[in-house]
């Protein structure tokens, strides 16, 4: 067990990594420069609606990245607006402008392609959803684990 959960944690970071590449060889395809492959995910992740910078720096998606210095880069290259809260001064929200959401759509339209094409490589819909409940049981132990909630020997 020790060596299977030690080869798929690895294989979990090896994953990620080779997905950051699959997003820039798409943005490379749509001839886009000015936004890279980690912003890209930031950017889908904000979706249609509007979050605080505390909430994404929060969620922690954007491993190895600096939030605020991407979310900068963004609203300066106009995907993003970033208005201050109203009700905290500190405080700050973003949303897509049209250019952000135009590069969501196309992003959707990829991801929607890839999960699609999965079945062409054997992997079906309940492999998927399997693959997804056991990652967050993973996130729940190793959260767990940080907490000092689950025991280990």
């Amino acid at each position: 067990m020790k060596d299977s959960y030690f080869k798929s944690v690895v294989m979990i970071e090896r994953l990620h990594r080779l997905f950051l590449d699959v997003v820039r060889t798409e943005l490379d395809r749509l001839d886009i420069r000015d936004i890279n492959n980690v912003q890209c995910l930031v950017l889908y992740n904000i979706g249609k609606g509007q979050v605080t910078v505390g909430e994404l720096t929060n969620r922690g998606y954007y491993l190895g990245s600096n939030v605020s210095y991407n979310l900068r880069k963004m609203v300066q290259n106009g995907y993003l607006v970033q208005e201050p809260s109203a009700h905290d001064r500190r405080s700050s929200h973003v949303r897509l402008s049209a250019k952000g959401i135009d590069l969501h759509s196309k992003l959707d339209s990829i991801f929607k392609t890839h999960a699609e094409t999965l079945k062409t490589v054997g992997i079906e819909d309940n492999h998927v959803k399997l693959l997804d409940e056991t990652l967050h049981r993973l996130e729940t132990f190793w959260t767990g684990l940080m907490k000092g909630e689950a025991s280990h020997r």
